[in-house]
């Protein structure tokens, strides 16, 4: 059973059902993109924990995959003491749905390496916590997603706008917000981690992105690392999974900056930076890594294969989707497109998504980057 059904969810439905499953695909909508491939669906909030006590009594699911954050996580343990798999693990659906017990986590209980934060919930702790912390700031939900509700805070005249901001953009009942100091980070990096329940755990070669509004508009892989760095942020992956225990593929974001690695944020789950892997990067796509793991099905190891990068292409506005210019966007030579078949659109709404490659070793990175920001210019969402 499938909670959350956009298009990462879509293709971790596929992924498992090319390994013989039977899938349930939930959303608090009908007509997403998982549930189109999967072999049944709910439509809930999965917010409401009692609806999703009753899905999982009507459909006794083996394993529960959590996809999104938006969900009543205190329920899922109650599901695993019955038995039932939580993927990776209740503890790890609840922690990181919650940016301030995943934060105080990789902070205060394991030591790594975070920028300075605190929290608020009212706006005149607001004004103390960014006083104290200093400006630039990044102000975020503690409960978001898709870069909702965050912003950067430069100067006096924005902190009101910001704070209204963080709270609207809040999911769930949880209305608070974390305040954090600017890292002055040169590259800012997904590193996909997959822990097994019998075998060491693996690494993805680290995925290079770049965010706007919070929310990634394009990503690469391999992103050029110091090799020290990498060690470093395997290391703190190891140990961050670890706490948080179970089987499945994870999202670690990491900035790395002129001092050091700094852990960002994680996600118990496919990360959507990692749709580059899509473009055939890995001789296993992150989805299909995430499935292998979460079915106890042993991966003797990751092969980077070739360069590659995705571009997203976005809604401008609320209404049904309709797609333009794909004979132009498919005329390029080592390329793809992901349209996700999301039924609606609104403003910046991930929509589809371009990804291009290099087989030949002959391309550079920046041209890569290029070409695919030109093959998602082609596609038009009206």
């Amino acid at each position: 059973m499938l909670l959350g059904s956009g298009e990462l969810g879509k293709e971790v439905i596929i992924a498992l059902q090319r390994l013989g499953c039977f899938t349930i695909a939930c959303d608090s909508y009908a007509g997403a993109p998982a549930m189109q491939v999967a072999d049944t669906f709910e439509v809930f909030s999965m917010l409401d924990g009692d609806s999703l006590a009753a899905a999982v009594a009507k459909h006794q699911p083996d394993i529960i995959v959590p996809e999104v954050e938006s969900i009543r996580t205190d329920r899922l343990y109650d599901f695993e003491q019955r038995g039932i798999q939580v993927t990776p693990s209740a503890k790890a659906a609840n922690f990181t749905m919650n940016r301030k017990l995943i934060r105080d986590l990789a902070a205060k209980d394991l030591g790594l390496k975070t920028a300075p934060y605190q929290y608020a919930t009212t706006f005149q702790e607001f004004k103390s916590a960014v006083e104290a912390i200093g400006m630039p700031c990044v102000i975020k939900p503690l409960m978001s997603s898709s870069g909702k509700g965050q912003s950067v805070v430069r100067k006096a005249s924005e902190l009101e706008y910001a704070f209204t901001y963080a709270m609207e953009g809040s999911r769930g009942d949880l209305k608070e917000i974390i305040i954090e100091g600017f890292i002055d980070f040169h590259t800012e990096i997904t590193l996909l981690t997959v822990t097994q329940k019998e075998g060491e755990t693996l690494f993805c070669a680290p995925i290079g992105h770049r965010q706007e509004r919070g929310d990634y508009q394009e990503s690469w892989q391999p992103c050029a690392m110091d090799g020290e760095q990498l060690l470093e942020a395997q290391r703190m992956a190891i140990k961050v999974t670890k706490a948080l225990g179970g089987e499945g593929l994870w999202g670690i974001e990491y900035f790395l900056a002129s001092d050091g690695v700094y852990f960002s944020e994680l996600s118990p789950r496919p990360h959507d930076t990692g749709m580059v892997t899509l473009a055939g990067t890995q001789n296993f796509n992150e989805f299909e890594l995430h499935a292998r793991a979460l079915l106890g099905l042993p991966i003797a190891k990751i092969e980077q294969r070739y360069p590659g990068v995705s571009a997203v292409i976005l809604a401008s506005k609320d209404g049904v989707p309709h797609y333009g210019g794909l004979e132009r966007a498919c005329g390029y030579e080592q390329s793809d497109i992901k349209i996700f078949g999301k039924p609606t659109t609104r403003p910046f709404r991930r929509m589809a998504l371009a990804l291009t490659y290099d087989r030949t070793g002959e391309e550079s990175m920046d041209e890569l980057r290029i070409r695919a920001a030109k093959i998602a210019s082609e596609i038009t969402v009206h």
